[in-house]
């Protein structure tokens, strides 16, 4: 979403992100984002709001009468409010969608098929995600526990008692900031991949920026980048394989250096800021299209004392 407005900006639009407090502001958000602070923001007929896919709630619009796009990252997401019916999620007028990537968009459009979908991809930092200078460790392997936590642990253990593996150095990435991530796959000869109930898997493409092999899973929705030349789609939750294959691959890996470089040319080729802008200028131009009037809209934070403990802000 900062993405999105600093491109919007760029190109001669007025955007903002939309934080409900500055207390929210975090240190990855660059200075160029302008901001908007408050629980609630005044949105007027020309304008247009772009709302994250949680929390969605059926019935509960934002900003009544407001024109409005959900920008949703996550199909898995979408429904994570429980009940919803024929007209979901019941907003006026009836908002637009955003997906990340195809699969993303065709089971949007199959759940929702009385909303427009459209793709706006997400574009990768290649200068950010890019391998290190020189030639990198060969001998690093490098993973996010977060969404599989149980089974990293349980990788951590194979891989570390592996005798194939005795000279790899293992990280475990766990609530890293975003140039550390970035400096570790810099320095990694492979990314495993353990997403769960992805729609993009954005942890894979940076790592096929940064010259990684990668071997995994998919998480559903980012099969298309287990298409890159230099990536290993395993089977869900076999642990065995994925051990397996990466001891196959840093035994070998001198050797796979080209498809080191072919995936960070395959995944810029695909993702690039250039691709995602043009997409969200389409994008943009067809929300507008569309009707609006005044309102006041309500930041999604201030929902979420009714919902329970299993929702989180998003930004």
């Amino acid at each position: 979403m900062t993405q999105h407005v600093q491109l919007l900006r760029q190109s001669g639009h007025e955007a903002w992100l939309w934080l409900p407090d500055e207390d929210d502001r975090t240190d990855w958000i660059a200075d160029d984002v302008p901001m908007l602070f408050g629980a609630t923001t005044p949105i007027g007929a020309d304008d247009l709001l772009v709302l994250p896919e949680t929390p969605t709630i059926q019935g509960r619009d934002p900003a009544l009468g407001a024109r409005k796009v959900i920008f949703n990252q996550n199909h898995f997401y979408t429904f994570a409010a429980g009940e919803s019916d024929a007209n979901f999620p019941g907003w006026l007028p009836a908002p637009a969608i955003w997906a990340v990537t195809a699969e993303s968009r065709n089971v949007l459009a199959a759940a929702l098929p009385e909303l427009p979908v459209r793709v706006v991809p997400n574009p990768v930092d290649g200068e950010l995600f890019a391998p290190a200078p020189g030639q990198a460790r060969p001998f690093r392997v490098s993973w996010f526990s977060k969404k599989r936590p149980r089974e990293a642990s349980l990788l951590k253990r194979l891989l570390a008692n592996d005798p194939r593996l005795s000279r790899v150095e293992l990280v475990e990435l766990v609530q890293a900031p975003r140039a550390e991530v970035a400096a570790t796959l810099a320095t990694s000869a492979v990314f495993i991949a353990l997403g769960h109930t992805e729609s993009f898997g954005l942890p894979v493409a940076e790592a096929l920026a940064s010259g990684c092999l990668v071997v995994g899973y998919d998480g559903g929705g980012g099969h298309e980048l287990f298409e890159a030349p230099g990536a290993w789609r395993v089977p869900d939750q076999r642990p065995l394989l994925i051990r397996d294959q990466v001891a196959e691959l840093i035994q070998n890996i001198d050797a796979l250096a080209p498809l080191r470089a072919a995936n960070r040319s395959w995944v810029l080729e695909r993702n690039s800021f250039a691709q995602t802008d043009a997409a969200l200028q389409e994008a943009v131009a067809a929300a507008w299209a569309g009707p609006g009037d005044d309102a006041l809209a309500v930041h999604p934070v201030a929902w979420l004392d009714s919902l329970g403990p299993n929702f989180t802000a998003y930004a």
